[in-house]
């Protein structure tokens, strides 16, 4: 399951919600797993870890993947609720083991807090709305692309559904050769549907794809690549195709409002589109034969540097699990406009992100790929990749945008990636600290911090310099 060696397994808030939810008391559930009732209830209130074979029986009864028991989503959680817990308008700090405990022992509360926090962001700025002079807008709505990132991010980016039909209607298509795809699909788009895709004109450049249903015309922009061409018809064809699967993934996202649910279906319509061309048994086993060589996966698959970055963060099919990245987007500003994981790596979106995390170095270095070993304040590792990418048409008034997009994984990881080669890896000088953001950062003796800690009381010295930007001589 991937846990590190030794690693106790403490899942007794898992354990105790299955058995609730299936209506059973300890005596029923101890007997269906062959333990004895003391034994069951000392697992249940945390005094003895799950062993393997127990974690193993569990899972059998409850019809569960092992997975379910991982602490990744714990330490989500534990990562959500300390951000909101470190907003200036919670007073006083909590101790990050209290989170901790919190996260762990009682879920249900910690999302509580989380979505009462979040609540509280959205009415606040509302309220600053209001009284801005400038706004005549009215009352602000909530961010759509916040809950469809949540969305994606609670299924640990990957859809099991979309891989098995994806990777079953690639091998209908012939999908396998690069170079083909965009023929084959524009075939199926004619043929099926009666759609006739044509070049757009320069003038139309801003738009990769515009599709008119009345008319059955499909537009592309005339500067896509191959790989671009074959994404965009790929994203059209599972807009027609699989409607009622989308539908059904988006129905059973409860989402609050129409355009939240809009942005899901075209996201898993995006999802739909790389899986397919890049179909999962085939990618998996092409990234571990080449230890996760982006330029090489590239060059096997006939897509971009940023498609096969996203792709990579979604290989977590059961039984055939690829390393298990996160990949984000960022501006130069430090604006993340893509963030999805399938490990428990999670900023806050709360205060900005690190200033010292790679993904920002890699603007100094354009189309370079930077690596980078990171130590949050927990002390936990990870591996990062980072390269810019530009996106936008071409001419000298085309709209065009640069991007440094990054994918990371714990340092267990690494022997797995090509990238990690003659790095030193367990090095604490070649280990660069970083945190989850200013506002809630725990080091204190950071040279790059922009914001003051919460919870801390700042030193005002007129006699004192350091090279600490807002130094704290306590806590509150």
């Amino acid at each position: 399951m991937g846990r590190p060696a030794g690693r106790k397994i403490y899942a007794h808030a898992k354990l105790r919600r299955l058995r609730r939810e299936r209506g059973m008391n300890q005596v029923e559930l101890a007997h269906a797993l062959g333990l004895s009732t003391s034994y069951l209830n000392q697992i249940e209130h945390s005094r003895r870890p799950l062993t393997a074979p127990v974690l193993l029986r569990i899972a059998e009864v409850f019809g569960v993947d092992p997975e379910f028991f991982s602490e990744a989503g714990e330490e989500r959680l534990a990562t959500d609720l300390r951000a909101a817990l470190g907003d200036e308008a919670c007073g006083s700090p909590v101790p990050g083991d209290e989170i901790a405990d919190v996260a762990r022992d009682h879920p249900e509360v910690a999302r509580a807090l989380v979505a009462l926090h979040q609540r509280y962001r959205d009415a606040s700025e509302r309220v600053v709305a209001l009284a801005s002079p400038e706004d005549t807008a009215g009352l602000l709505p909530a961010e759509p692309h916040d809950e469809v990132r949540d969305f994606f991010y609670a299924h640990h980016n990957h859809f099991a559904a979309l891989e098995t039909e994806a990777e079953q209607t690639a091998g209908a298509l012939g999908l396998g050769r690069v170079g083909r795809a965009a023929d084959a699909l524009t075939g199926r788009l004619a043929t099926r549907h009666g759609i006739k895709v044509l070049q757009a004109g320069p003038e139309r450049s801003a738009d990769a794809r515009r599709f008119d249903p009345d008319s059955g015309l499909l537009l592309l922009s005339p500067w896509l690549n191959e790989g671009q061409r074959a994404f965009q018809l790929a994203t059209q064809f599972a807009l027609l195709e699989q409607g009622p699967l989308l539908t059904g993934l988006v129905d059973a996202a409860d989402l609050s409002s129409p355009q939240a649910e809009g942005l899901a279906r075209i996201g898993l319509a995006n999802y739909f589109a790389g899986a397919l061309l890049m179909p999962y048994t085939a990618f998996h086993a092409a990234a571990e034969r080449l230890r996760y060589d982006i330029e090489l996966l590239q060059a096997r698959f006939g897509v971009g540097f940023e498609t096969v970055c996203h792709r990579l963060s979604t290989l977590q099919r059961t039984g055939n699990r690829g390393v298990p990245f996160s990949f984000l987007r960022a501006d130069r500003a430090g604006n993340i406009s893509k963030r999805q994981s399938a490990t428990d790596f999670h900023f806050s979106r709360l205060g900005g992100t690190c200033p010292l995390w790679t993904v920002y170095e890699a603007f100094s270095s354009p189309g370079r790929i930077l690596t980078q070993v990171a130590e949050m304040p927990d002390g936990k590792k990870y591996f990062w990749i980072a390269r810019t990418v530009t996106r936008g048409g071409f001419g000298h008034h085309a709209p065009r945008a640069d991007f440094a997009v990054a994918l990371g994984c714990e340092l267990r990881h690494t022997p797995r990636l090509v990238y990690a080669e003659g790095i030193a890896l367990h090095d604490a000088h070649a280990t660069t600290p970083i945190g989850l953001g200013c506002r809630i950062c725990e080091r204190r003796d950071c040279a790059q911090r922009a914001r003051p800690p919460a919870g801390g009381i700042l030193s005002v010295d007129p006699d004192l310099r350091t090279h600490v930007p807002y130094p704290v001589i306590a806590d509150r």
